[in-house]
């Protein structure tokens, strides 16, 4: 006790008497003091502060919806950064290219499923999921509303509000019946899960109702009539596995009603799948005749009653009522609810999917995102900026380019306008001084020099090539890796920007990030009979056999899991062993 009161009555007396020389802390005097033996203690007042300030809050990041865009950016986006808040009515991610083959129990439902929480777990992230549907976005207050299935508040309505700092809108879309009377009664459509297994019910019903006793042959011609609205790849893949269903399982069971099954597509355009390549269109039009599978294309689709549908052929003119036993619809999306109010608080009301920048950022909405099927991204057009990039490639004001400064800035106009590179691979254009000579005629390369108007002359076609991506599943996928990836280095590009030199708006330097740009990795379309037809990169076209089994080992890999993986092929094997049951469950 005395040599304790002792030792701080000293240094306290030290600290008083002693001249602090500067720059020296009072631990390394107080060290010093104490270097001729016993036991000193001490804090740094200095640093004490320094380790009781708190962490850094971090940004709060809501994600809306757990499809393919939504679960791609939460797959790769490093958690670590943000807080991340996931809110979905649905816990779980489906393989939805499979829906099709749920259908008729060619694959299990569950086989194509993954929870969300398993993928966080496994992925070890730190995400908090909330199964709720998002009814509002207040972009101005920075919250979304939401409401639950339960009652989760006092007031037991499910109701609650989450704040973000950045939102990703990955709601994807719904069904569009373009308010064609009848739809939403009487149709089935193939957008969930749960419609699919609806789906595989109706089938099986359909061919019960056949089958029972005092029934006319035309009550069974109806009843067994199956009529897909829509030749898109959805429709088309639906009747292929209907038909390899009913030829390879159903009529063994039922022979006595096999003559009246009847398969037919309804399209509005001249051909089915008008978005392949013309030679798969061809393909599959064909073998689907070769099936016994009818095409009325050119027809649309004006009412559906409880037992008809009434169609419109688009050159003549006549309207033909057509029986059928089970409809299904496949013949577009549309916007959600959710986005619809959206889009009218942020003056996009006239549009049908959120309007993104290149950079998938809503227009006119800071610190929103949108990916996905509820999003399209608006490309700007080169004629909208030239006289900007004019302005901005002239660096000495001479009024006039050289084809060194166009040269100088034509790498970041490519990443910024990507349609200036299509439009001359198109025209075959081997440089940029072929594109200028549109406006300044044959004039020598060397010495070729444009002012503004030769510069829009040359430059007036080439907005002709600005494409819309399509609303797939691998385009929200790759949409989803992009914005992970831009979160993820977010603080880095701000101080080392990677992206195109600024040619628009009032900020100078380069932008962040280099915009979103879509990798097509080819598609296929499943024709039933174990034949399929794809398109891949580089044009090339395949159709057959060998197309199916590239089918099978693309969708195979592709599953979100190991766990899918396995039930997948599994259910495939077991197809081929034993067929697809027919239950009814």
């Amino acid at each position: 006790m005395g040599f304790s009161s002792f030792a701080s009555r000293a240094a306290a007396r030290f600290l008083e008497d002693i001249r602090r020389p500067a720059g020296v802390s009072t631990a390394a005097l107080l060290l010093t003091a104490a270097s001729g033996g016993g036991i000193v203690a001490y804090a740094d007042s200095s640093r004490a502060e320094e380790a009781s300030e708190p962490p850094p809050r971090k940004k709060k990041v809501v994600v809306l919806g757990t499809g393919w865009a939504g679960t791609s950016f939460l797959k790769n986006l490093d958690s670590s950064r943000y807080e991340v808040k996931v809110i979905s009515p649905r816990n779980y991610f489906a393989f939805t290219p499979l829906l099709p083959s749920v259908t008729c129990g060619t694959v299990e439902a569950r086989s194509i499923v993954e929870p969300i929480r398993r993928m966080f777990d496994k992925k070890r992230k730190d995400v908090a999921y909330y199964e709720a549907e998002c009814f509002k976005i207040d972009p101005s207050k920075k919250a979304v509303h939401c409401r639950s299935a339960v009652g989760t508040n006092l007031d037991g309505n499910g109701d609650f509000m989450v704040d973000y700092d950045y939102l990703v809108v990955a709601l994807g879309a719904t069904v569009n019946t373009f308010n064609t009377p009848g739809v939403m009664e009487h149709c089935h459509f193939l957008k969930e899960v749960e419609d699919a297994q609806k789906i595989r019910k109706s089938v099986i019903d359909c061919f019960e109702r056949a089958s029972l006793p005092n029934l006319s042959e035309e009550e069974k011609r109806k009843i067994l009539h199956f009529v897909i609205i829509g030749g898109g790849p959805t429709g088309v893949e639906f009747a292929a596995e209907l038909h390899d269903f009913l030829v390879e399982d159903l009529v063994k069971l039922y022979p006595a009603i096999e003559e009246f099954v009847k398969i037919t597509i309804i399209q509005s355009g001249e051909h089915i799948l008008n978005t392949f390549d013309q030679r798969i269109a061809v393909f599959a039009e064909s073998k689907f005749q070769r099936d016994g599978i009818e095409l009325s294309t050119g027809f649309r689709v004006i009412k559906v009653s409880d037992d008809s549908i009434t169609v419109k052929c688009k050159s003549s003119g006549v309207e033909t009522l057509v029986p059928y036993g089970m409809a299904i619809w496949s013949a577009g999306i549309g916007t959600r609810p959710v986005i619809t109010e959206f889009m009218n608080q942020v003056g996009q009301g006239k549009r049908r999917a959120l309007a993104t920048n290149e950079w998938l950022r809503v227009r006119e909405c800071d610190s929103v995102y949108a990916i996905g099927d509820c999003s399209s991204i608006s490309q700007r057009k080169i004629m909208e900026d030239i006289s900007t990039v004019f302005k901005v490639a002239d660096k000495d004001n001479s009024g006039t380019l050289t084809l060194k400064e166009i040269n100088d800035i034509l790498e970041d106009i490519c990443i910024r306008y990507p349609q200036v590179e299509l439009y001359m691979k198109s025209m075959h254009m081997l440089d940029i001084s072929d594109l200028i000579k549109g406006g300044v005629g044959d004039a020598n390369k060397e010495s070729m020099v444009v002012d503004i108007e030769e510069f829009k002359k040359a430059l007036c076609h080439v907005d002709s090539q600005v494409k819309t991506v399509p609303a797939t599943a691998q385009v929200a996928a790759q949409q989803g890796y992009y914005l992970a990836d831009c979160f993820n280095k977010m603080d880095h590009c701000v101080e080392h920007p990677e992206g195109p030199l600024r040619l628009t708006g009032s900020g100078e330097g380069h932008h962040n990030f280099r915009p979103f740009r879509y990798k097509h990795l080819g598609q296929f379309a499943p024709l039933g009979g174990e034949q399929a037809a794809a398109e891949l990169p580089g044009d090339w076209v395949s159709m057959g056999h060998s197309t199916q089994w590239l089918w099978y080992s693309v969708y195979a890999s592709k599953q979100v899991s190991w766990r899918t993986r396995v039930l997948v092929v599994s259910d495939w094997t077991r197809r081929f062993i034993f067929g697809r049951d027919s239950s009814r469950i």
